[in-house]
């Protein structure tokens, strides 16, 4: 195994803080620890920057009323944080053994880093669909989050995968701006709590979505430069239609839509925390302390906090996920205070010490 060692030593590096993603709550963290001056090293992860990097235009992110792009706005978040002492390094966190203090984080490729503390802060990536365009077109016509990128598409026709909540809530949103919106689902019957099915039955029934039933899209059409063409779909009366293809009664259609938003569900980053003491529920989202006063980003593991996308499973916002990161790296400090000498000698912790 390959080690990153100290200078002059045959130990593995180490640091007093770890975070792990440069989104914005990883980054908002990095600004705050370093400034309390713990000199965190940030790793950058396989998607440096976060989904934020997807976004061509950020209107809605305080202090910036003329907009700005996603990765202008992670750079500057960035430049700041290393203005006050953060370290940020190219890698992927693979692995964090919790069994013993200080931490031992492995990145991919073997190397091997040891922290007294860890924010997991490394987002949630969207699922997509695959399709020809798809790629091309992200940010150009093709979103992930209606929230973030809604109001671009005012007075234009758009189509919404998805038949769960999220879904139902991105179209119900997107009647804001939108001419009429298309729901795309694959099967029949939708996913989605009632909740959302009644609030988009009464939208339909107004005329300002439309259900397509039983159908899935197959290609993303237009360019960059020129946004959405529209797009190709095939539909089966009895449901998932691309794996009967070969079937007669399988057709194809294509809609005139000026946006795509994809609203499938997220996979939170944290496969690197398995085997750890951090609790996640099925899908992988960390189980964080919360309440009303300090330590709300405390996992089960002292000295491991959780951040943004890899907690928040409903809001996923950069300004939500911003202020996670401030909390995050607050606790980080408090734990960090209450270990006094022990975190700098790097000595061992026994692993179920409590935090108060």
């Amino acid at each position: 195994m390959t080690e990153t060692e100290t200078e002059g030593e045959g130990e593995p590096e180490h640091r007093r803080l770890l975070v792990a993603g440069t989104g914005i709550a990883g980054l908002t963290a990095a600004i705050y620890a370093a400034r309390s001056n713990h000199d965190p090293l940030v790793i950058e992860g396989d998607e440096p920057g976060g989904q934020l990097t997807l976004t061509t235009d950020v209107a809605n992110y305080p202090g910036f009323p003329e907009g700005i792009t996603g990765p202008e706005l992670i750079e500057r978040m960035k430049t700041q944080a290393e203005r006050f002492g953060a370290e940020t390094r190219h890698g992927v966190v693979e692995r964090v053994d919790d069994s013993t203090r200080p931490f031992e984080v492995e990145l991919a490729g073997g190397d091997v880093l040891t922290a007294d503390a860890v924010i997991a802060a490394s987002g949630a990536s969207a699922r997509t669909l695959g399709v020809p365009g798809e790629d091309e077109l992200m940010g150009y016509g093709v979103s992930t989050c209606a929230t973030c990128d809604g109001a671009f598409f005012r007075d234009q026709e758009l189509v919404v995968v998805g038949g769960g909540d999220a879904a139902m809530e991105e179209a119900t949103f997107l009647t804001k701006f939108a001419s009429k919106v298309y729901v795309v689902h694959r099967r029949e019957g939708f996913r989605a709590e009632d909740y959302w099915i009644d609030r988009v039955e009464e939208q339909v029934d107004a005329g300002e979505i439309e259900l397509v039933r039983n159908a899935e899209v197959t290609a993303i059409e237009g360019t960059p430069e020129g946004g959405i063409e529209g797009v190709s779909l095939v539909r089966h009366p009895e449901g998932h239609p691309t794996e009967k293809l070969d079937d007669p009664r399988t057709e194809e259609f294509e809609m005139d839509v000026g946006g795509v938003f994809i609203a499938i569900g997220h996979t939170p980053n944290t496969g690197y925390l398995e085997g750890t003491g951090v609790e996640m529920d099925d899908t992988g989202y960390i189980a964080t302390e919360g309440g009303a006063g300090g330590g709300q980003t405390r996992t089960a593991v002292p000295g491991i906090f959780g951040a943004g996308d890899v907690v928040d499973h409903h809001y996923q916002q950069a300004i939500t996920a911003g202020g996670m990161g401030c909390k995050a790296a607050i606790d980080a400090d408090d734990y960090l205070e209450s270990l006094g000498g022990r975190a700098a000698e790097g000595t061992a912790v026994a692993a179920a010490e409590s935090d108060d």
